[in-house]
């Protein structure tokens, strides 16, 4: 089952010894065998399949250090101290890790099944015949069959190849593709040189093929150098900021948990109590649920576009998605139909002619390197009846040459007929033919390009047929010389019905749309004027070829259709557009998109792509259709600003809280909350948080980019926090002042904490008054539940394990007029912030 050692050079063994050597052969092997194979080299994945479940899971809630040291600190307290209050304190931490526990599990349960809806499967064949499995399913010894546009999904040796041309700068670095053929090279060969051999990673551009699988998974080359070779993806700016802003309060944390340590020992106060209140106000300081919280509401988030037909990749693909202000699409199926109609077969004086239909069907019907539409076109349009010919040879389209040329046996002539761009045939001819018979090219070139410019102008795709009599049965590329001209094959792909409205939903929006498309420049205008871009300033590939990269980073925004385009140029596009200072969208779905997909900054494909264009984008639509890219778009900045309102939370009035009680902690003669009670504090207040992934969302958040912001947030975070700091200490005075007791102290400051935390949430989750944003129905009910459990609770007999008291009522009455003015200032303090503070 095993090649040993040998496999360590299988492209120096010859086709049928690797066949024999894995004990299969040419029809594939059966799917029981497969399964067994499967067991014993596992799944064809880079990644190491974790097993980790729920407990594993559960576990790592307690891996930040702080509740580690609470942990040892409260375990110390039960053996020295109160074991009551530890295991209070341990219960508590449990329920806040249980909390953190089912976020995280919810998230990871979305993410599994959204992208097993958009699983890269593999032809292959199996059981002698051809079925599709998931690529990680494949195991040495599987036959796989190849055409343009296949990733490569392990390390295989060719058993057939026609014109067979793959790219490998994944692994070379090498630009252009490599052809591929059947036998055997140097075990010392270089992978550039191992033309008899394919590897992971890699991708199909042109021709087709069968191959024999040798390699999976982590044995693969690109496997034993993926730790070396394998790029991480870039952070996301919205990743960044997270992770600034994580360290900042880290940071703050740190020095605060030390210095309020330090100073309450100095006051000779119990060293062990000490601990832990500077513990637990690290605990309510620290943001723990925001991992959490934000896989929560990116993973809610893509379950609702799911909903839309757009499935997410990458979650945090998501901020840039709604950050997205230029999207850059293609023509055929994204602004078009997609579905390719003929529309008339001219001869050179323009005239329909079936020998035109013909030629071009036997081109289409024997075509097998690359499929597109407009072959299905032909196809469907009229059939003929082909039982005098048949197929000898064929050159695979690539999108340097832009045609394709077949050789066909047709009543004992060898014909080959060539259907390509008009301006890619017309160079291979030398003659044209004519109702006077064949003439030189020369004598209708200018008729030929004039018909040509004129079709074009009318938004019309014109294909050139040419044809040549030969003796041989095989072909190559050189052999596309003095072809003869016979017409066009003209073709009509009608625009989307209401893609007009489309594209103005994305104006909208405030996302511009630049086309991207391989047309010409006539074509390319026509659809412009059709879709309301009939003032748009068009560049050429050619144009585009001679331009430096700082005159295009300079022309670059101003211009909205580039035609002519050639494939390796779209990236440069998008390259130009993002360092002007976008946040670029591209959508593809063909084998050279890509390069393009990887450099947006969210790489957009369909679900009927190429694998490689699947694969290499971030967010994958279920229907080509820019409509559902526009509810995708919305749904990904609703998502994005319910993330923003937890980090806004975290940093308004629970910082404001845990920082005020820090503060006066070193004034008073006693802690001004027990760290049981601010532990509770903490996951009282973080309750209604957790809910804020199903918060509705302002339609002035929805209507515009918004990107993150460290700047923002931190001024955010000092002007509310200092609010929140500014009445904590007038309660910390109210209540000195009205000469309430320790436990009294305690309780009002217990109630107003979380009480004033509830409603400030409902505050900052909008820009407008809190009373004309409706907030979402899970947040409200959580906010009310808890605000009612904490009014309770000096009730109930958990008031004694708390060690709280009932109040006076006329004591609650005080804390209800502060917390009315908390939020009615806070109202004030938003007004003034949004007005003065630039997003």
């Amino acid at each position: 089952m095993s090649l040993e050692k040998t496999e360590e050079a299988f492209w120096h063994i010859s086709s049928s010894d690797l066949v024999q050597k894995l004990n299969t052969s040419f029809d594939g092997l059966t799917d029981k065998e497969a399964e067994t194979r499967l067991q014993h080299y596992g799944f064809n994945s880079l990644k190491k399949q974790k097993r980790s479940g729920g407990f594993v899971l559960f576990i790592t809630q307690f891996k930040s250090p702080i509740t580690l040291i609470l942990l040892g600190a409260a375990v110390l307290s039960l053996f020295l101290f109160d074991s009551t209050d530890a295991l209070i304190i341990f219960v508590i931490i449990f329920l806040s890790s249980l909390l953190g526990f089912w976020q995280e599990r919810q998230a990871s349960n979305s993410v599994k099944k959204l992208l097993a809806m958009i699983r890269v499967t593999v032809p292959i064949i199996r059981d002698r015949i051809q079925k599709e499995i998931p690529s990680e399913n494949i195991v040495p010894g599987d036959i796989i069959l190849l055409s343009a546009g296949s990733k490569i999904p392990a390390d295989c040796a060719i058993l057939e190849s026609k014109d067979l041309f793959v790219n490998e700068a994944v692994l070379t670095g090498e630009t252009y593709p490599v052809e591929k053929v059947i036998g055997t090279v140097s075990p010392d060969a270089p992978i550039s040189k191992r033309i008899n051999s394919l590897f992971m990673g890699t991708s199909v551009v042109s021709g087709s093929g069968k191959a024999l699988v040798v390699k999976t998974g982590q044995q693969t080359e690109f496997g034993n150098i993926s730790d070396r070779l394998r790029l991480r993806v870039p952070e996301t700016e919205f990743e960044r900021g997270i992770k600034q802003f994580g360290y900042f309060l880290m940071q703050v944390t740190l020095v605060l948990v030390i210095a309020i340590f330090a100073i309450n020992v100095y006051f000779s106060r119990p060293v062990l109590e000490s601990l832990l209140f500077a513990l637990a106000l690290a605990v309510g300081l620290t943001p723990q649920l925001l991992p959490a919280i934000i896989s929560v509401n990116l993973s809610h988030g893509a379950r609702r576009m799911a909903t839309q037909k757009v499935i997410v990749k990458r979650l945090s693909s998501i901020e840039n998605f709604g950050s997205m202000n230029i999207l850059c699409s293609d023509k055929t199926g994204t602004l078009t139909e997609g579905i390719v109609k003929i529309r008339s077969f001219l001869d050179t004086r323009g005239v329909e002619n079936e020998k035109v239909l013909f030629y071009a069907y036997l081109n289409a019907v024997y075509e097998t390197g690359f499929t597109n539409p407009i072959d299905e076109a032909i196809r469907i349009h009229k059939k003929f009846d082909l039982s005098n010919c048949s197929k000898l040879d064929e050159v695979p389209y690539d999108f340097n040459r832009k045609r394709i040329t077949v050789l066909v046996s047709k009543e004992n002539k060898h014909v080959m007929i060539s259907k390509g761009a008009l301006l890619n045939i017309l160079p291979t001819c030398s003659s044209a033919e004519t109702l006077q018979g064949i003439i030189e090219i020369g004598q209708v070139k200018e008729s030929i390009i004039q018909q040509f410019e004129e079709l074009s102008q009318q938004g019309l795709r014109v294909l050139g047929i040419s044809y040549k009599e030969i003796d041989s049965v095989v072909i190559k590329k050189i052999d596309e010389t003095c072809m003869t001209f016979l017409g066009f094959l003209v073709l009509h792909d009608p625009l989307k019905d209401g893609i007009v409205n489309t594209i103005k939903s994305l104006k909208d929006l405030g996302i511009s749309l630049k086309v991207i498309t391989g047309d010409n420049r006539l074509v390319a205008s026509s659809l412009g004027s059709q879709i309301g871009l009939s003032n748009s300033k068009i560049l050429t590939g050619i144009e585009l070829a001679h331009l430096s990269d700082d005159a295009l980073y300079q022309q670059v925004n101003n211009v909205d259709i580039f035609a002519e385009v050639e494939p390796n140029q779209k990236e440069r596009i998008v390259m130009a557009l993002k360092i002007s200072g976008n946040v670029v969208g591209f959508i593809g779905d063909g084998i050279n998109d890509s390069p393009s997909l990887h450099a947006a900054d969210v790489g957009i494909s369909v679900d009927s792509a190429v694998d490689v264009a699947k694969e290499s984008a971030d967010i994958v639509l279920l229907e080509r259709n820019l409509d559902v890219l526009v509810e995708g778009v919305k749904e990904g900045r609703r998502t994005f600003a319910n993330t923003l309102k937890y980090v806004f939370m975290a940093t308004s009035a629970n910082f404001g809280n845990m920082f005020s009680m820090a503060g006066v902690s070193l004034f008073l003669s006693f802690l001004p909350l027990l760290p049981k009670q601010i532990l509770l504090t903490n996951l009282l207040t973080d309750l209604p948080e957790t809910t804020i992934a199903t918060d509705n969302v302002d339609s002035e958040l929805v209507s515009k980019p918004h990107r993150w912001n460290i700047k923002f947030i931190r001024k955010f975070m000092m002007m509310f926090g200092i609010l929140s700091s500014f009445f904590d200490f007038l309660t910390f005075g109210t209540l000195l002042a009205i000469g309430a007791t320790v436990d009294e102290f305690r309780t009002a400051w217990f109630l107003e904490s979380v009480v004033s935390a509830c409603l400030i949430v409902l505050v900052v989750r909008t820009r407008q008054p809190f009373f004309k944003s409706r907030p979402g129905k899970h947040l409200l009910i959580s906010t009310i539940v808890v605000i009612s459990v904490t009014l309770l609770l000096p009730l109930t007999i958990f008031r004694n394990i708390f060690e709280f008291v009932l109040p006076p009522m006329w004591f609650l009455g005080i804390i209800a007029a502060i917390i009315v003015a908390y939020v009615m200032s806070a109202e004030i303090m938003k007004k003034y912030f949004y007005k003065k503070v630039r997003v």
